[in-house]
């Protein structure tokens, strides 16, 4: 059996990959993460438009458009506040006086939740529901069949921002990643490592004397100047600068590509399943209460192999956040499956055949 420092000096794939797909002027320009999103909208547009017109159950080709737009404000509103009340609830109270003044609007300070777009969307759909008398349990049905094709895409955004990472390996994982944007937790965790830096920050032009103090003072001032030149570093990997990546690659951790995980388990993984599971006449609700479960159970998995949150970590149980908010996701969908299974007699056609509206009485 290999020992640990056998696999953890193994040379591993050190992330490098630029977020920015098409930079246009300083800091702005098109970005994998805004262009995952789009992608996924565009997707489910096309899919849905495809549901309706198979199923008829009053959405109209005309309304689809108008119905992805609610879905995504929704997304958008949702996921940002829900991140900044399941995870980061100081971000309500917390103002500066540049652009964009709030911390909730400061999107790239934790970004998006996903529990918090799932609500975002149940409001929206509830809202075009009302707007054009459609069935709401119908709309929900669309949209989480539609859902983890966002998902999918995310979560590969997720992985070239180099954000949400894995957990370190504690086997040998060929596959396993080495994430430039672990330097920004050294404060916490490896000060140590600080001090290796102290040549490549010489050889781009800066004093050895500089780094060397900082290193040794150690307050929040040299600690901001340090983070500032790894966020450099981190840049100069986008570049694939091998100078500084002969440099950085064995101060790294190998960690789990979560957030491919999470791409195959909680994206593709779920879509397919729910997509066969419509292919025949379902009653209204069931792929919406299937998505809840189906969805809680592959999160639950692959928050296994993905760091918590550092300023949470783990919490009842050596369970992260995003899996307890998994497991009220699940309990919540189980109820409302069982209680719709009972109540409701509408059943929607499946795509395998195009059926009429028919009611299911017992």
């Amino acid at each position: 059996m290999s020992s640990p420092e056998s696999f953890l000096n193994h040379t591993y794939h050190v992330h490098n990959l630029d977020p920015v797909l098409l930079p246009i002027y300083g800091n702005i320009g098109i970005r994998w993460y805004g262009l995952s999103y789009m992608v996924g909208f565009i997707c489910s547009y096309f899919l849905i438009r495809w549901l309706c017109e198979k199923q008829k159950m009053g959405l109209t080709k005309d309304m689809v458009a108008d119905f992805v737009t609610y879905c995504a404000i929704g997304t958008m509103a949702g996921g940002r506040l829900g991140y900044c009340l399941f995870y980061s609830p100081d971000l309500f109270i917390k103002f500066k006086p540049d652009f964009p003044f709030w911390g909730v609007l400061a999107v790239n300070e934790g970004g998006m939740a996903s529990h918090g777009g799932m609500i975002g969307i149940v409001v929206g759909v509830w809202l075009f529901a009302r707007k054009y008398g459609i069935s709401t349990l119908y709309l929900l049905d669309l949209v989480c069949v539609c859902g983890p094709i966002g998902i999918f895409f995310g979560r590969l955004a997720n992985f070239i921002n180099g954000e949400l990472v894995g957990r370190p390996i504690q086997s040998f994982v060929s596959w396993a990643v080495k994430f430039p944007t672990d330097m920004l937790s050294w404060t916490i965790h490896d000060r140590d490592k600080y001090a290796s830096l102290s040549n490549i920050y010489q050889t781009l032009g800066g004093s050895l004397d500089q780094w060397k103090t900082w290193v040794d003072t150690f307050d929040a001032f040299s600690i901001g100047q340090m983070n500032s030149f790894i966020n450099r570093l981190i840049v100069e990997t986008h570049s694939h600068n091998q100078e500084v990546l002969k440099v950085i690659e064995p101060l790294l951790i190998p960690r789990h590509p979560s957030q491919l995980y999470g791409a195959l388990l909680e994206g593709l993984s779920v879509f397919i399943i729910l997509f066969l599971m419509w292919r025949t006449p379902k009653k209204l609700g069931v792929i919406a209460a299937s998505f809840g479960v189906l969805y809680s159970i592959a999160r639950v998995i692959v928050e296994f192999y993905r760091m918590p949150d550092a300023h949470i970590g783990l919490q009842l149980f050596d369970l992260s956040r995003g899996q307890w908010l998994s497991i009220v996701l699940a309990c919540i969908a189980l109820v409302l499956g069982v209680l719709w299974n009972r109540t409701v007699t509408v059943v929607a056609p499946g795509w395998g055949r195009v059926e009429s509206i028919r009611l299911s009485r017992k």
